[in-house]
């Protein structure tokens, strides 16, 4: 796949107008002061991410916060693909998962670039702006962009697939948690199933991740569940059990109903990295799913 030419900030666009400030704001992302670097991440998400609409500058950051990922002595990596997920999926629920882009994305065909230039005039160029003008193709127009992003991370899929084997088990949770998105990258399953079992975080977020990956589970993610269900911590025996639940619903272990169903009783608090929906939330939804 080609690589996108160098993105000319001045001409495009973000929720603020044109992006010129978004450069400085990347860079700022590997200061060594970490109030700086705060302050740049709060600038790009209001800027490319405001209030979950992407703007035609969202894509084009994408292949900046690969690259600061890609960088293992970075600072906050963690944080900065939390933004990347943000920019390339947005608000979308993990009830999407797993995701048909084709599906999710089809009004925003229809779009033609005279279709982004009105919106952009309306919003940002108009003295006295007229939104009902372009209220046919505006949120047409917004679902463009939010597809230009998605498919911008799609690009690096290879690097994410790397970063689930960092050394920072946060990193590689979030990696798997926005990974999951493009479900038909090649050796994704095998990939989620070769995160060791070792740091909580990576597992459990990998098998949140196989938990929603189309079709059936194959053998080797089996065995991998399979273990996981023994784990001394719950988190993975947990999101082990999900996984084998929504996969394997008709051939369920009784080990991952058992531990479905104390996870239900007992409540085990918190979350996964890079997830948004609780341990007892997807515990919850899992047991629905099996018609318990």
């Amino acid at each position: 796949m080609s690589t996108p030419p160098p993105a000319d900030w001045s001409r495009l666009h973000h929720a603020y107008g044109r992006a010129a400030d978004v450069p400085g704001q990347l860079a700022a992302l590997a200061d060594p002061d970490p109030a700086v670097r705060r302050a740049a991440v709060s600038a790009l998400t209001g800027n490319v991410y405001h209030q979950g609409t992407r703007w035609p500058a969202s894509a084009h950051v994408v292949a900046p916060l690969v690259a600061l990922l890609d960088t293992p002595a970075a600072p906050d990596r963690a944080t900065v693909l939390g933004l990347l997920h943000a920019v390339a999926v947005g608000d979308l629920p993990d009830d999407l998962l797993p995701f048909d882009p084709a599906q999710a994305f089809a009004e925003a065909d229809r779009i033609g670039p005279e279709d982004e230039r009105a919106v952009l005039r309306v919003l940002f160029e108009e003295d006295e702006p007229d939104p009902e003008s372009v209220a046919e193709v505006a949120d047409a127009v917004a679902l463009r962009w939010a597809a230009d992003a998605y498919h911008a991370a799609g690009r690096h899929t290879t690097s994410l697939l790397g970063l689930l084997h960092d050394p920072d088990p946060v990193v590689a949770a979030h990696a798997a948690a926005l990974a999951v998105w493009y479900p038909h990258t090649a050796g994704l399953p095998e990939a989620l199933t070769a995160v060791p079992h070792g740091p909580a975080p990576a597992r459990a977020s990998a098998n949140l991740a196989l938990a929603h990956l189309p079709g059936p589970l194959g053998p080797g993610e089996l065995t991998a569940l399979t273990a996981c269900l023994e784990s001394p911590d719950a988190t993975v025996r947990v999101t082990a059990a999900v996984a084998a639940a929504r996969r394997r619903p008709t051939a369920l272990p009784d080990e991952a109903l058992t531990v479905l169903v104390h996870a239900d009783a007992t409540d085990i608090p918190g979350g996964v990295p890079g997830w948004s929906r609780s341990l007892r939330g997807h515990t919850a939804r899992t047991l629905r799913h099996l018609g318990l």
